[in-house]
């Protein structure tokens, strides 16, 4: 076996709509293509004493050893990898069970497509799961070392993206308010929401936290400072910067006890707790000189009691947790060595903020903290005797957490309140030092030794010992108080041919509300009134950008199939989902080989509309009613008969619908009919004589009147917008050359071609076609641009576009060429394979009255081309 092709899809995709992280593996079985799993001697067994875990598979039996039984009775290779690939995951910590294996149109080759928590570790987990079974195969055993390795590289992986247990911790809740979240690309910055509702959050740093408050709280001396002068108790200390400053200052402060830390540090590094002589303050003045940016370290009065950290979030007490430092508790046969290797055996503990607790390290800090106790390494503790390994209490440094938020008296609630607002965080977390919290601070010599900014949440949601405290759903009421969105009204819009025209047109009305617009389309990505991106912006990527920019209001996306089948959408879900129609187009490319499948992934934009949303679908194509069957969703339907029995049937059921009657471009509300303007009147339509154009036109009005927008709204956007070249390039531009008139269209494939066709039969003159098509396309749908030119035009004009996409100079003129003999064999045709010099033969050709129609592939140079010949005389 090996892989053809990986893919990571991101969202809503084709295989799943709620199952949003995919691996899309394509997999040629090679000589396995046709071999059963029970036809390849030994393997079952093979498998099931390499992953004995796979008895948890249910697979399609529904039950417990389901997959196994498959397995047994015979299945194919590529249903195995799949399952493989989901097992090792599960072998890494990572939990998934989503997984699908289909057969393409190519002999042995399957889409395997299984579900990921991180992306690399995915993608490698299809790789590693190929390379299993093709060694159960080949050798009938696969080396415990190589598994080994596997799940070591895996979570490895899964270890070197985890974004930290205070974001995730953020994210869970994120996910429960089902509020849309994304990283962004620097500084590992979370978005919250989209467009102009986001939210942004680093860790536990908001983007309303106070610089100002960060500054303060990074500043101890000046923090203490601050909290003094406000009649809070705090340490006695002062701030050196000199060795020789240290016997003078601890003389100030009355002599031992003291403590020695950096003047800017954090984490714990470089603080020395509890100095009794001169020896010990030497070397926590070197430790936290060197731990300090500006060499400069703080010497306190040492103030004995438990440290206790308090999370405020708004103003609030959320969260209290009594630390203590790594420790161990003897057995009454074990060294301390040997304690410490057991401890860290616990599956809470992990490296750094990988797990709920930190592996102790044993280093010279904590050899230096055992030696003041009287114990080495080697020291065999008595049953219940505690030798600890850290003087502070950091959960960095192997520290437990003892939950304490019902025993805090309400004086130091009231205290911890105060001393947050007086420094200005919205979230911060202060270290209390106090003998016993369920007292006033004041009456047991406590004090407040720092105010932290960015604090840290694992000890509170995930504490070793106590009540876990959901600390995440404060900072989230906070950022959305109830009732405030964190999204913006999303519209998606898909189809196989008009996609720009109604996604501006849409874009365009809403417009008229005031709302700033993001919009992506062919053209570009668009910003309000400006083109923020050029290009082909069809795919998540540009509708991305646009659900990021907090500028945006509303956003209104083209989606084609190509971003959907490469990515899946950029969103979760959409308020409006617009589906135009389906035809075929884009067939034999991406496994999507019939129109049906066309459909389904199509309807991708439909099936992700919210329970109180609209899917707007096109009554007029069978393919794209018929996905109202499967939709959670209201129902809105357009139509160019005002009879369609679709149409009568939804509205005598109080349904929305969108239809052309009697000339009108109208919604009809239940019985009512509400008419919005006169489709001669609309420039879109072409003053009434494209009647695609007039079902686009249908489509948005409808998308933007379930949205809200007001009928006046609406009717003067529709009477505002225009296909000139310069607001919707490509898309039915009409020109005037001299005596004669050039139409230009982006249509490449017979549906579009067909539709513009509807338009230029109306024309009264003569009717010459420059007519193209893409070299990926099948056969039969180039044969097919022919027979419809033959119908639609007196003189046909064949080019190619330059960029052949896999086919022979002149190989698609020719399939062309063959369509407009097979449909009528006297109309005059000539092949000019270059487009600007075959639209230029168009030009000379041209009589006073004619039309030439011109389907581009470079529609920028197509205009400017046209625009050339309208200066010459």
């Amino acid at each position: 076996m090996k892989i053809l092709k990986t893919q990571t899809l991101r969202g809503p995709n084709y295989w799943s709509i709620k199952r949003n992280k995919l691996i899309l593996m394509r997999l040629d079985l090679e000589e396995l293509t046709e071999v059963p799993s029970n036809e390849i001697p030994g393997f079952y067994d093979v498998l099931v004493a390499t992953l004995p875990s796979l008895i948890e598979h249910y697979c399609s039996p529904g039950y417990r050893g389901g997959f196994l039984e498959r397995v047994k009775k015979g299945t194919l290779m590529g249903h195995i990898v799949e399952h493989v690939a989901l097992e090792l995951q599960e072998l890494a910590g990572m939990f998934v069970g989503f997984g699908r294996t289909r057969e393409t149109a190519d002999q042995g080759v399957f889409n395997v497509v299984y579900e990921y928590v991180e992306e690399q570790a995915g993608r490698y987990a299809g790789r590693a799961a190929v390379r299993l079974c093709n060694s159960l195969v080949e050798t009938g055993s696969y080396p415990p070392e190589e598994l080994e390795q596997d799940l070591a590289d895996l979570k490895d992986l899964y270890a070197s993206t985890a974004l930290g247990p205070s974001t995730e911790t953020i994210i869970k809740e994120v996910e429960t308010r089902k509020i849309p979240w994304m990283l962004l690309s620097a500084r590992m910055m979370l978005q919250l929401g989209y467009g102009a509702r986001q939210q942004r959050i680093q860790a536990t740093i908001t983007g309303n936290t106070s610089i100002l408050g960060v500054e303060l709280a990074c500043d101890k001396e000046g923090t203490k400072k601050t909290l003094q002068d406000a009649g809070i108790p705090v340490p006695q200390g002062e701030v050196i910067s000199y060795l020789d400053e240290l016997e003078e200052a601890i003389a100030r402060l009355g002599g031992y006890p003291i403590v020695i830390k950096p003047l800017d540090g954090n984490h714990g590094r470089g603080i020395t707790i509890d100095i009794n002589n001169w020896s010990e303050a030497e070397t926590a003045y070197d430790l936290a000189s060197e731990a300090s940016k500006t060499r400069s370290v703080i010497v306190e009065h040492y103030y004995r009691g438990s440290d206790h950290r308090i999370l405020v979030v708004d103003g609030k007490v959320i969260a209290v947790a009594e630390r203590i430092p790594a420790h161990v508790i003897g057995d009454g046969k074990s060294t301390i060595k040997e304690l410490v290797r057991m401890t860290n055996q616990d599956p809470r503990r992990g490296e750094g903020h990988d797990n709920l607790l930190t592996k102790i390290i044993v280093d010279q800090t904590s050899l230096g903290v055992l030696d003041k106790q009287g114990y080495q390494l080697t020291t065999v503790l008595s049953k219940g005797e505690m030798a600890y390994l850290r003087a502070t209490a950091n959960l960095s440094t192997g520290g437990i957490a003892i939950d304490r938020t019902d025993q805090i008296h309400p004086e130091n609630i009231w205290l911890a309140q105060r001393v947050v607002k007086t420094i200005g965080l919205d979230i911060a977390g202060i270290d209390m030092v106090t003998p016993d919290i369920s007292k006033p601070l004041r009456t047991v010599n406590g004090v407040i030794v720092e105010v932290n900014a960015a604090p840290g949440f694992r000890m509170h949601a995930a504490p070793s010992q106590g009540l876990p405290r959901n600390v995440a759903a404060p900072v989230l009421d906070m950022l959305f108080p109830p009732g405030t969105p964190s999204r913006i009204p999303i519209i998606a819009i898909t189809g196989t041919n008009g996609k720009t025209t109604t996604t501006r047109l849409t874009a365009h009305i809403y417009r008229q509300t005031g709302k700033t617009v993001g919009f992506s389309s062919t053209d570009g990505v668009y910003i309000g009134n400006y083109l923020a991106e050029k290009g082909d912006n069809t795919g998540p990527y540009s509708a991305g950008m646009i659900l990021k920019d907090p500028t945006v209001e509303v956003a209104v996306l083209e989606t084609a199939r190509g971003g959907i089948l490469r990515s899946g959408l950029a969103f979760d879900s959409c308020d409006i989902g617009v589906v135009l129609n389906v035809a075929a187009d884009h067939l034999g490319l991406g496994d999507i080989n019939t129109i049906e499948q066309m459909a389904k992934l199509k309807a991708v934009v439909a099936e992700t509309v919210k329970p109180d949303g609209y899917a707007i679908l096109n009554a007029d194509d069978p393919l794209v009613a018929a996905m109202a069957e499967k939709l959670n969703c209201k129902i809105g339907y357009f139509s160019m008969n005002p009879d369609n029995p679709i149409i009568i049937d939804h509205t005598r059921r109080k349904g929305l619908a969108a239809v052309y009657e009697n000339g009108y471009i109208s919604i009809l509300e239940g019985n009512w009919i509400l008419r919005i303007e006169k489709a001669v009147n609309c420039p879109v339509t072409m003053a009434g004589m494209a009647p695609f154009m007039i079902a686009n036109a249908l489509a948005a009005c409808l998308a933007c009147f379930a949205q809200g927008v007001d009928i006046e709204t609406i009717r003067n956007g529709v009477r505002t917008f225009n296909t000139s070249a310069q607001q919707t390039p490509g898309r039915m531009n009409l020109f005037d050359v001299r005596d004669y008139k050039v139409l230009l269209d982006y249509a490449h494939n017979p549906h579009g071609y067909e539709a513009v066709g509807s338009f230029v039969r109306n024309w009264q003159g003569k009717r010459i076609g420059v007519i193209g098509g893409p070299g990926d396309r099948r056969d039969e749908d180039l044969i097919a641009l022919g027979q419809i030119s033959a119908r639609v035009f007196d003189q046909i004009i064949i080019k190619e576009d330059q960029e052949k996409r896999g086919r022979e100079s002149g190989e698609v003129a020719d399939l062309i060429a063959k369509g407009i003999i097979q449909e009528a064999p006297n109309i005059p045709y000539q092949t000019i394979l270059n487009e600007p010099k075959a639209m230029k033969k168009a030009f000379k050709n041209a009589k006073q009255g004619n039309l030439v129609v011109i389907f581009p592939e470079n529609v920028t140079k197509s205009i400017s081309i046209i625009e050339q010949e309208m200066t010459k005389n």
